[in-house]
């Protein structure tokens, strides 16, 4: 084993010691990197968020000049509530050539290998430069990278290739649908439930939003924009968690619910939302406003994903196969924070250690042999940028 892999292995230990579940603060995380970092003679910037209680690390290798590589990762990971661990999620636990803890796949290791490697690509005198970009909050809505982007733009030459780290077993995706996550809250009048017509049902009126969103839904999967690299090849819906009500025998006088769609990259996610919106403005508020005023619906869209978009054969791809050694390219089933770096024009593709299969279920791992195979990733990245 490598000096460089056993301390992948040391850092990922200490990552996943710190419990940056998403409600929580990552700062005890990100001063320990920017520590770490520090003791090498690598600078970081921070980018707090506005409370000041979460921050963005931005971190620069080598000469800041353009034609580097972005190397970015997520700091928080998804919660343990109510999973049934065989160990503590929190302690990074060996087993079986694996690597068991919160966050090993998602997506500390891949961040643990960066820092593994920092020494190297100082001492590599590097002629471009290596970026390391690490957020906040992905896990709730890509928070944390819209805070950043701003700072990236000013701060950073441009790159010509960002590799987000999320688990792909080390193949290169170029390639996901985006999300639009909206959450829609119905104002009703309250009423004893034999007495119809004094009060507006919240929750019968959200029924019949969701209803509408369903015939979105056939629309798009019947006659919607199709992309065969995608399953499914449409843009698709869903509702998640609904709240209403208090007692059967009370009109309920509030209701809300989440609702998301995942839009192929040839569609443009506006159209839905306008769409969705003219149906509340048109038809449901003029219906249950006329009968009493303070009656409304209202929905706003509280998470963003830009689709990551392909574009086969360009320099960035062309590079991130050869530093992965593979000869084709795949797509991503989930969303990555990558959309939002092609959206301040920063060339991404998604390559890093661990099965997204192993994310977000109770005794999440890593097996040694991915983080071996990102490190000879990093290896090839140093020759590649002297």
């Amino acid at each position: 084993m490598s000096v460089e892999f056993e301390k992948t292995k040391e850092l990922l230990g200490q990552l996943i010691a710190f419990d940056t579940t998403s409600r929580n603060s990552n700062l005890e995380l990100i001063y320990f990197i920017e520590g770490y970092l520090g003791e090498k003679g690598i600078p970081s910037v921070l980018v707090h968020n506005d409370e000041g209680s979460k921050a963005n690390l931005i971190a620069t290798i080598g000469p800041n000049i353009s034609g580097g590589v972005v190397l970015s990762g997520h700091t928080d990971v998804v919660p343990v509530d109510d999973q049934d661990w065989d160990t503590d999620p929190f302690v990074m636990t060996a087993h079986d050539g694996k690597l068991f803890g919160r966050g090993t796949s998602d997506m500390k290791g891949f961040i643990a290998v960066c820092l593994a490697y920092a020494e190297k690509f100082k001492t590599a005198n590097l002629a471009k430069p290596v970026h390391f970009a690490f957020s906040y909050d992905e896990e709730v809505g890509c928070l944390g990278i819209q805070a950043m982007l701003p700072v990236l733009k000013e701060h950073i030459a441009q790159p010509r290739l960002v590799v987000v780290g999320e688990p792909t077993s080390m193949a290169v995706a170029n390639a996901h649908k985006g999300q639009h996550v909206s959450r829609t809250k119905v104002h009703g009048r309250e009423a004893h439930s034999s007495r119809a017509e004094d009060g507006v049902n919240a929750v019968m009126v959200a029924a019949d939003l969701i209803k509408f969103i369903e015939g979105m839904a056939e629309t798009a999967r019947n006659g919607g924009h199709k992309d065969d690299m995608f399953n499914p090849p449409y843009t698709s819906f869903n509702v998640g968690p609904i709240t209403g009500g208090s007692a059967f025998n009370i009109i309920p006088n509030y209701c809300e619910f989440d609702w998301e769609f995942r839009a192929v990259p040839a569609d443009d996610g506006k159209e839905h939302l306008a769409k969705y919106e003219a149906y509340i403005r048109d038809v449901v508020n003029p219906k249950i406003s006329a009968r009493f005023p303070e009656c409304y619906a209202e929905t706003s869209v509280w998470a963003y994903l830009p689709p990551l978009k392909a574009y086969p054969g360009d320099e960035a791809e062309t590079l991130a196969l050869a530093l992965a050694e593979k000869n084709a390219t795949t797509v991503l089933a989930f969303g990555t924070e990558g959309g939002h770096f092609q959206s301040i024009e920063f060339p991404a593709v998604v390559c890093g250690p661990g099965d997204i299969a192993q994310a977000h279920k109770p005794n999440e791992f890593i097996e040694k042999s991915q983080l071996e195979a990102c490190g000879r990733f990093m290896e090839r990245l140093i020759e590649a940028l002297k």
